[in-house]
């Protein structure tokens, strides 16, 4: 057992993600399927694959070779034996595209979003990616819930499950921001959900606010040094059906 690992888990559900994680653990149950797009170092990992208890499932996506080599490692050395580690990228179609990793090595910047090259030198390699609708076609269970950090690529993610959040309506626990996003703004993503029966809120200084009061302008200004550090930035959303 990796004692850090599960440290990481607990200060992502009791300090930096404690809403996100509340919200993922109301929702879940033992024997439940659960999907954490851009896994990283696993932060949720161990306290979704405990949620989900021995009958569950957990399939967690992490295209960065190093870091789905760490998960797997992880995983075998905590014995989550209901969580599988999947060395791929999502998107919303299936095939190959360029990882950019921002400074070479690793990093929970990485993103499949070429934009970011705008913004940072990255190192580059080619990665599998699938959709969520094509990976689990011939899925026997539904997904409860959806956990998305992928940094700009997030609608990519959703338009590629477009039948499982029809069929299952899983819980969407996603990372969104205008800096990472090419082609769509955070309003657009959000109204596209909406358009499909989901409402839900946004994380404002560690409390739950309804997503219609979201304003990007307000809520993700990008003015100054490190803008995105600032108190009053949002960029984590929960959202789910009624």
């Amino acid at each position: 057992m990796n004692l850090r690992f599960i440290h990481r888990n607990l200060k992502a559900r009791f300090r930096d993600q404690r809403q996100e994680i509340k919200a993922l653990l109301a929702h879940i149950r033992p024997g439940d399927t659960v999907v954490d797009c851009g896994a990283n170092k696993g932060s949720y990992v161990w306290t979704l694959g405990r949620a989900a208890g021995k009958t569950g499932q957990i399939v967690a996506f992490e295209p960065q070779r190093e870091l789905a080599a760490y998960l797997r490692d992880m995983v075998q050395s905590c014995g989550l034996h209901n969580v599988r580690i999947e060395e791929k990228g999502i998107s919303d179609h299936a095939g190959t595209m360029q990882l950019m990793i921002p400074g070479g090595g690793t990093s929970p910047g990485a993103s499949l979003e070429q934009s970011i090259l705008q913004r940072e030198d990255c190192a580059a390699y080619p990665v599998e990616v699938v959709s969520l609708d094509g990976y689990f076609a011939a899925r026997t269970r539904k997904i409860t819930a959806i956990k998305i950090d992928v940094e700009g690529h997030e609608f990519a993610v959703l338009k590629g499950a477009q039948h499982i959040l029809e069929q299952d309506a899983p819980l969407l626990v996603f990372e969104c921001e205008q800096r990472h996003l090419a082609g769509a703004t955070v309003p657009e993503i959000l109204a596209w959900l909406q358009a499909r029966g989901y409402d839900g809120w946004f994380i404002r200084r560690g409390a739950l606010r309804p997503v219609a009061e979201f304003r990007s302008e307000l809520h993700q200004r990008q003015s100054g040094e490190r803008f995105w550090d600032a108190p009053d930035y949002c960029n984590n959303f929960i959202m789910q059906k009624p």
